[in-house]
């Protein structure tokens, strides 16, 4: 019966929080364990309880507080020094400034939101498809979930019990393999549709874009270089990089007004809440997984359909494409860890980080594709382009995708090369 309410609640629309947690309610009654009422709420927050987690509103602080900054225009600005003189330029910029912010927004959704907002216009001013400029913003959207920071590697951290700063540098190469192959179908398409050839900056607009743009790219450095040499944890380099957002968009650009500082707060708290609850609710749920023994029952299934790791996790992406189609890509992750992470560590020796980079990337695809698709929907509200005009100019990219999700699946040394 816990099946059955579990599928009801998700398929009727009900937020994904409180499915997990009406579902663990259901499945307690069911039992007539009541004892396990007893301590509900304290094994929600010991769900939460968990330094790690304090990165979440941290980098999304930090990503409200550039935008608000005017940072991203100038990131955007110095993306055109190195690329906007190529065919399809501002394509490439477009990607590149994706680059820039993923570093720093670390959500899929959100980067989709800012992106559409900054670089639709600009593309379809020099004369792109409107369709395809929308489709670009939300493919480079798509770098989010693998760049550090990114929100799902940090809560997957928590509940596979790794370090998320490891977790975060093996993201790295999976994310340059991944903005790689978005360069090359960039200049593949601008082949056959003759995209409009960029201009190169000067001498002194290059100087003058990479001096405005030189104290925010402080901010991804500081994250970055901060777990890349052990000086700062994940949480207090989101801690350091809020504060330096802060003071440059204040002190430097002039653009944060300490008035409205209560508003991105604000904004901040809402959003960092719907995570953070999705996560306690998770840690109820997973009782149903335990006393249910899902893990050892899927195992027994999939062993005996192949031993072999690779095959595992072919199957693994297959189903999980399926899954990121119907469930946001945060919610996936809570449901999907407590279940295959065990299978695929203890029956197929798989190692934990290229598991969690093939996953997270892999769900974050449904973002992109129907029936849900919300950031298909996103990329379409703030472009004024149909999601069929955009997905039409998306396929290439999600098939690219693709080919990166094998790869990474066939080669682990791609995700641990650098822990």
């Amino acid at each position: 019966m816990t099946p059955f309410i579990f599928a009801l609640l998700l398929l009727g629309a009900v937020p994904i929080a409180l499915v997990l947690t009406l579902t663990a309610i259901w499945y307690i009654a069911e039992s007539g364990n009541m004892v396990l009422f007893d301590s509900f709420a304290q094994q929600m927050f010991s769900g939460i309880e968990n330094y790690g987690l304090l990165a979440i509103p941290l980098f999304m602080l930090t990503g409200e507080l550039m935008n608000e900054g005017g940072m991203t225009s100038r990131l955007i600005n110095a993306a055109r020094v190195f690329v906007g003189g190529f065919r399809g330029g501002l394509a490439y910029i477009n990607l590149l400034a994706n680059m820039f912010m993923a570093a720093i927004i670390g959500s899929a959704a959100s980067q989709i939101a800012v992106m559409s907002r900054a670089m639709v216009p600009e593309m379809e001013k020099e004369g792109y498809d409107r369709g395809f400029a929308a489709a670009t913003t939300a493919a480079g959207g798509l770098l989010a979930p693998v760049i550090p920071p990114s929100m799902l590697f940090v809560i997957y951290g928590v509940l596979a019990q790794i370090p998320i700063g490891d977790m975060f540098l093996a993201g790295i190469i999976p994310g340059m393999m991944l903005a790689g192959v978005f360069f090359i179908v960039i200049a593949l398409m601008g082949l056959k549709q003759q995209f409009p050839k960029g201009e190169w900056m000067n001498a002194p607009e290059i100087r003058a874009a990479l001096l405005a743009a030189l104290p925010a790219i402080l901010i991804p450095a500081s994250i970055i270089g901060g777990i890349l040499f052990g000086i700062a944890t994940p949480t207090e380099s989101a801690a350091v990089a809020s504060l330096i957002a802060f003071l440059i968009g204040w002190l430097y650009y002039g653009e944060i007004e300490l008035a409205k500082l209560g508003v991105v707060f604000g904004r901040t708290a809402r959003n960092a809440a719907m995570v953070i609850f999705m996560i306690a609710a998770a840690s109820v749920f997973g009782w149903v997984v335990i006393y249910e023994a899902l893990p050892q029952k899927l195992a027994v299934l999939i062993t005996s359909v192949t031993d072999n790791p690779f095959m595992f996790l072919l199957i693994v992406n297959l189903t999980l494409l399926c899954v990121g189609m119907l469930i946001d890509g945060i919610a996936a992750v809570i449901l999907v860890t407590p279940i295959l992470l065990p299978i695929a560590m203890n029956n197929y020796d798989i190692d934990p980080y290229q598991f969690g980079v093939v996953m997270c990337l892999n769900l974050v695809l449904g973002l992109l594709t129907p029936p849900v698709g919300v950031g298909l929907y996103i990329a379409s509200s703030m472009s004024g382009a149909s999601p069929m005009s955009i997905l039409r100019s998306l396929w290439p990219f999600l098939l690219a995708v693709l080919v990166v999700l094998i790869l990474l699946s066939r080669f682990p040394w791609l995700s641990t090369a650098l822990i």
